[in-house]
């Protein structure tokens, strides 16, 4: 089947959902947000602060590109224990801080998240709870499918919620274990990059706009935007488990609207380079584009010719966007020291 971007493909639907140029996407809207939607994410952003996050650093299990990349322990909100990493420069001081969110699916290792976007970075790698074996919780399924659709009958309880707590957690925990950090926030003080890509790219959607922490952000390909428009959208991805869902349970379209990162972007101030895809099988394109069109603060974006598809070029896209990553936080954020 071919698409209207012009991929072959054997999906049984268009990964481009009929947008053939990124000018048709720029139009995209975000859904209106409830009327207690700030409300409720600054409610949850401080019960976060307020978790004592007990971080254990862990020997070094490997080293590369500069960095010694430990493992790391913490607890998140509601007593759970999670893990990751926490890579530090091998030589000379912490100069900027990262946090980095994983796509869904999980973090077996740090991977190609690292090296640093900018050289005597201090980065921490969280297993956000049900994702990956450092981020196993017991009655958490740990299959994007299921995963995504745990406790989604309520705003309280729905995993996406939690999720989003654990990477304020994390950032908690880097800035707790690197003195460098510790003022991060605070008047004067440095601020934090976020990266994340797929599931962490919506994850940080909803995340930043509540934490003053960070100072610049990277969204590539990012998902849960704009959930009135993806729900009538088959996808490849997580999105098909919650459209199915959401047939046989609509009272979840009234869930899923606090959990909308276009909407959360509406709130998004800090800076943000967004790298979307005109062509995904998995996070439907228009989605993606929602996010960017709705932030309310500086934003840049690249457009890639697909994600979560492997395609002619695609190495040079992701050589590009490393050297864009670099310069816009580079540009953005300050060193420390």
């Amino acid at each position: 089947m071919a698409s209207s971007v012009a991929f072959s493909h054997d999906f049984p639907f268009d990964p481009a959902y009929g947008y053939d140029a990124p000018d048709a996407l720029l139009g995209v809207p975000a859904p209106s947000a409830p009327g207690d939607f700030d409300a409720f994410w600054r409610g949850r952003f401080a019960r976060a602060r307020a978790v004592d996050t007990r971080p254990v650093l862990g020997p070094v299990e490997e080293e590369r590109d500069g960095l010694r990349i430990h493992g790391v322990t913490y607890t998140s909100v509601g007593g759970v224990r999670l893990g990751g990493w926490l890579a530090l420069p091998a030589e000379g001081p912490v100069r900027y801080g990262f946090v980095v969110g994983h796509g869904y699916g999980g973090r077996q290792e740090p991977g190609r998240d690292l090296p640093a976007p900018l050289p005597g970075a201090a980065v921490i790698l969280p297993c956000v709870r049900g994702m990956g074996e450092r981020g196993r919780v017991h009655s958490i399924p740990d299959l994007a499918d299921a995963h995504v659709l745990h406790g989604i009958g309520s705003r309280e309880s729905y995993v996406i919620g939690d999720c989003a707590a654990d990477l304020w957690c994390a950032a908690s925990v880097l800035t707790a274990l690197v003195p460098e950090l510790a003022e991060a926030g605070q008047p004067g003080g440095p601020r934090l990059g976020y990266l994340g890509e797929s599931f962490g790219g919506g994850l940080g959607a909803l995340a930043l706009p509540w934490d003053d922490r960070f100072g610049a952000a990277q969204l590539t390909v990012p998902t849960f935007g704009n959930h009135p428009l993806r729900l009538p959208l088959p996808c490849a991805g997580s999105g098909e488990a919650v459209r199915a869902h959401q047939r046989e349970h609509p009272e979840v379209t009234e869930v899923l609207r606090y959990f909308d990162a276009a909407t959360a972007a509406t709130r998004l101030t800090l800076p943000t380079l967004v790298a979307a895809a005109l062509f995904d099988p998995s996070v439907p394109p228009p989605g993606q584009f929602a996010v960017y069109n709705a932030l309310a603060g500086e934003r840049e974006l690249q457009v890639l010719k697909a994600g979560h598809f492997a395609y002619r070029g695609m190495t040079a896209e992701a050589a590009e966007l490393a050297a864009n990553r670099t310069r816009f936080f580079g540009e953005r954020l300050t060193a420390v020291g």
